[in-house]
């Protein structure tokens, strides 16, 4: 049975995936730009302290702040942000080199959600490669009552190459309680303007030439479906 987020409270959203390179950080800011056009209060968790590309680019629209997660510290200080912020919901935008942290304090934050009232819910954005299989294995021990979504990148290739997931016992037990998700690959030209000029997906379409626009108009209706399937407004 899929789930959807509980609308009575408000989550925290860690997108992660474990490692570089799989499309974390445009998801992220996909996420920011789906919450804020249905007037969600949302707030940046950045982890990524070394390259923070998602704080940068949205930083002008909502509240920010960035953790080191590979420390016990940097989990507590998230924990404290999300009690601070309670009003609103929190993006958690996780680095590359998290995983370890991640088994290691990720604790911290899972043993506070019932007093913080919120429910942790994960975009875990995969490649096609069987190393992203495994760091959820690992991400889902640690967070056993999450609301797992795993997030197959279109940059990757259509749903049905991703044959490992596919295949797997892990897709079973994410669908017993989350969702299989499809991102849709955004140009290259587009994607690289967001990334060399920091901007936010607002930002961009308010900014970016209409060629480029008309494709940005293009993706954002494909995550807002996405999206919607696991936020009750489908």
């Amino acid at each position: 049975m899929n789930a959807t987020v509980d609308t009575t409270v408000n989550p925290i959203y860690l997108v992660g995936g474990g490692k570089g390179g799989v499309g974390k950080s445009v998801v992220a800011l996909a996420l920011v730009d789906y919450l804020q056009r249905r007037g969600v209060k949302t707030v940046l968790v950045e982890n990524d302290t070394s390259n923070p590309d998602v704080m940068r680019a949205v930083h002008d629209e909502i509240e920010c702040a960035s953790f080191d997660l590979d420390t016990a510290g940097g989990w507590i200080d998230v924990v404290n942000y999300c009690d601070a912020h309670r009003d609103a919901a929190v993006v958690v935008s996780t680095a590359a080199r998290n995983q370890d942290g991640v088994t290691r304090y990720g604790a911290t934050l899972g043993s506070t959600l019932a007093e913080l009232g919120r429910r942790l819910v994960v975009f875990w954005v995969i490649n096609r490669q069987r190393d992203s299989l495994e760091l959820l294995r690992q991400f889902s021990e640690t967070f056993p009552d999450a609301i797992m979504h795993v997030v197959r990148n279109g940059l990757f290739g259509a749903p049905e190459r991703f044959v490992l997931y596919r295949d797997s016992n892990l897709r079973k037990a994410i669908e017993a309680k989350g969702r299989s998700l499809d991102f849709s690959e955004l140009a290259d030209r587009v994607a690289d303007d967001l990334r060399s000029q920091r901007l936010s997906v607002r930002k961009a379409v308010e900014t970016l030439p209409i060629g480029q626009r008309a494709e940005l108009l293009r993706w954002r209706a494909c995550y807002d479906a996405m999206f919607a399937l696991v936020t009750g407004d489908a």
